[in-house]
């Protein structure tokens, strides 16, 4: 079996056919720019995949402080779930899920005390509690809390508003809000008319999770009260559920979906923001194919430079045959120069690459516009599968961009090699 792995009098030809002019110790210019040209690429690569990683963990978290990681809905007209402590215990049961909870969603109209209206999207959750506790829009409190206001002839409920609709009601803590409750859509079995029943809250806190759908939308109160103001009696909208690893989500919902049977729908966190996430690794893909056509144009300088060695050495090359070097020989120099060239310019690259990611990452270096983008700074997560697959294709490129000189080479007679000038 032929051996395609150079020998160590193999490697010490590649090593020096990589200096300058015969008598120097210095690296040649074409070998230092086919080195920097595989080191940049590679640096720009982790850098680009990085900031993709990163701009996707952050919008992932900001998505989950106001989202449970999965919904479990009902079929049918009403979509409401009447026995729902069944399921609930079953699904506290589930391997992988931390917590679950009632919940109660419904769409409602609010003014202010000028009489300025407002969409908005009730929200009806638990109290936190290690069980229930599928959100993290506690944490994301602007001012006030969430406290629960009890039910008087003059106020009915305590809301925790997004920021972006407080700012539109100009309301704040301890504001009163005027609220239909969706029990208006229902026609009076006694008028046969559709008698608007209205809601006083109170403002008890503003929350602002950075992510513009919650901020704009959404009305907070408890699920009681939720209750109460959507009609439900004992009814909820579904049930929420966290579970241990938000990417796992999936798996866990199959799990719930064997356990409660086809009666129940599962909605993950990934299938509502789908479109979202697509786009953004559609977006990765894309930025690591144009990287990469760069280090594709850097393999050339490699092809380049080896090709100019073959020109320039050709009369020892024809000598190293003389002396017993065989073909395949002269062949496995070029390959490894090739090799030599890939690992330190992917070497470089990858330091250069991971220590400017974390100093961008750390130090909150490129700062961007947090009115728009929601994050004061740019976020860089380095991934270990990214990384790897970087230093592979970068030196695969590296070794495959020596097959044509290296073959040239070793297709030289011996004869004409030394006779040529």
């Amino acid at each position: 079996m032929p051996r395609w792995w150079p020998s160590p009098l193999e490697r010490r030809i590649a090593l020096r056919y990589l200096r300058g002019q015969r008598g120097t110790r210095t690296t040649s210019l074409q070998t230092l720019i086919a080195v920097g040209g595989i080191a940049a690429g590679v640096t720009a690569l982790i850098i680009v995949l990085g900031v993709m990683n990163g701009l996707r963990d952050d919008l992932r978290d900001r998505i989950l402080i106001a989202s449970p990681h999965l919904h479990v809905l009902t079929f049918g007209e009403d979509l409401r779930i009447d026995d729902w402590e069944i399921p609930l215990a079953k699904i506290r049961d589930i391997p992988g899920v931390v917590a679950a909870a009632p919940e109660v969603v419904a769409m409602t109209l609010l003014t202010n005390r000028a009489g300025h209206p407002e969409v908005a999207k009730v929200a009806g959750i638990e109290p936190a509690s290690p069980t229930t506790d599928v959100t993290q829009i506690a944490g994301a409190l602007k001012s006030g809390d969430m406290r629960v206001i009890e039910a008087t002839d003059s106020l009915q409920a305590g809301v925790t508003l997004g920021s972006r609709l407080a700012e539109r009601l100009n309301a704040y803590p301890g504001d009163h809000l005027r609220v239909l409750s969706p029990v208006s859509s229902r026609r009076s079995p006694v008028t046969g008319q559709f008698t608007p029943v209205f809601w006083m809250v109170e403002v008890t806190g503003i929350f602002e999770t950075g992510m513009f759908l919650y901020d704009n939308e959404f009305m907070v109160m408890d699920r009681e009260a939720a209750q109460r103001f959507t009609g439900l009696g004992s009814a909820v909208s579904g049930i929420a559920v966290r579970v241990t690893d938000a990417w796992e989500a999936p798996v866990v919902a199959a799990r719930i979906q064997e356990v409660l049977g086809p009666e129940y729908r599962i909605e993950t966190w990934q299938m509502q923001n789908s479109t979202l996430f697509s786009a953004l690794e559609l977006e990765k893909l894309a930025m690591g194919l144009v990287i990469f056509c760069i280090m594709i144009v850097a393999a050339f300088n490699i092809v380049g430079t080896l090709t100019m060695v073959v020109a320039f050495k050709t009369r020892e090359i024809g000598i190293l045959q003389a002396m017993g070097l065989p073909a395949a020989g002269i062949g496995r120099v070029f390959l490894a120069q090739g090799a030599i060239v890939g690992l330190l310019g992917t070497g470089i690259g990858l330091i250069l690459g991971l220590a400017v990611a974390l100093i961008v990452d750390r130090t909150g270096w490129i700062t961007i516009d947090p009115s728009i983008y929601f994050i004061e700074h740019l976020p860089v997560h380095v991934e270990i599968l990214d990384v790897t697959v970087v230093v592979v294709a970068s030196v695969a490129l590296a070794v495959l961009a020596t097959i044509m000189p290296s073959r040239r080479a070793s297709r030289l007679a011996p004869v004409d090699a030394i006779r040529d000038e």
